[in-house]
């Protein structure tokens, strides 16, 4: 697999677009997601991005989108919300990318008030009809899987149930390393998504608290949960999330921290040559 970085590091450190992608490139990665919405962009910066990432080599293979308001129990707000996920995939095709990382939302009120198979049902229904949409342009939802309580993807079980409910070959799943340990969800347990699974985030943490640290600043043991990712034959990246660097100001050194330490232990787990 290859190795990537998601390029919302930069941006929360306050760096521009074009010297982001330049120094992702020098630091040594294959590849970069873009985190950027393309209603809030110009056509500049639109354009921007991919001139950049095709001048140095750096092929873009996820573009990141959260849309909570899919599952919204006000019909006018899943509708803006679902034209908007169509101009993300929209983005990724233009993009030449892969995949759409697509962040679903939370049940609301303590799953009260509004029964949540309905919200359940919601983004079930949402997620189709995107699926269609993904596959008429020749690319693919990996939906990722949040550690928090009330998420509607917080663990295997009901990832696996509800790619199952969508039931479409354009919607996958997405591993993230950190958030299966605060999930407490077992390496073994990725078998489960044998064939369902198409992109990888990895990051750290504390065991107790969504962090997206350098790996080794933590305490998440990263071994096996990459040799079962070995096994499910992903063809894709390993995309480092980077967020909210402590010192701003030294923001590339703990990048190359984090690329350095994901690829060693990508070779010695036999994920990157």
């Amino acid at each position: 697999m290859q190795l990537g970085l998601i390029n919302s590091a930069w941006a929360q450190a306050g760096r521009d677009t074009e010297w982001g992608i330049q120094k992702t490139k020098e630091i040594g990665f294959d590849t970069i997601d873009i985190f950027t919405d393309p209603l809030d962009i110009d056509v500049v910066e639109r354009r921007l991005i991919k001139d950049e990432c095709d001048r140095v080599g750096l092929p873009i293979v996820s573009v990141c989108c959260v849309a909570v308001g899919l599952i919204d129990f006000n019909p006018t707000v899943q509708r803006f919300h679902f034209d908007r996920v169509r101009a993300y995939l929209d983005l990724v095709y233009e993009y030449q990318a892969k995949n759409l990382l697509l962040v679903l939302g939370e049940y609301i009120w303590n799953q009260e008030v509004i029964p949540p198979e309905e919200q359940w049902e919601a983004a079930v229904d949402n997620c189709q009809q995107l699926g269609e949409y993904a596959e008429s342009l020749g690319i693919q939802i990996a939906l990722e899987l949040e550690p928090f309580p009330l998420s509607l993807l917080n663990n295997v079980e009901n990832m696996v149930r509800f790619l199952d409910d969508v039931d479409h070959p354009a919607v996958a799943a997405n591993i993230d390393v950190s958030h299966l340990v605060l999930a407490d969800v077992s390496p073994k347990e990725l078998a489960r998504l044998k064939g369902r699974a198409i992109h990888v985030h990895i990051s750290d943490c504390d065991g107790e608290k969504h962090g997206d640290l350098p790996p080794g600043r933590g305490v998440v043991k990263f071994e096996p949960y990459l040799k079962e990712i070995g096994k499910l034959g992903i063809d894709g990246a390993v995309s480092i999330e980077l967020e909210y660097s402590p010192d701003p100001d030294r923001i590339e050194e703990w990048v190359q921290e984090a690329y350095e330490s994901t690829a060693r232990l990508m070779e010695k787990t036999g994920l990157r040559g």
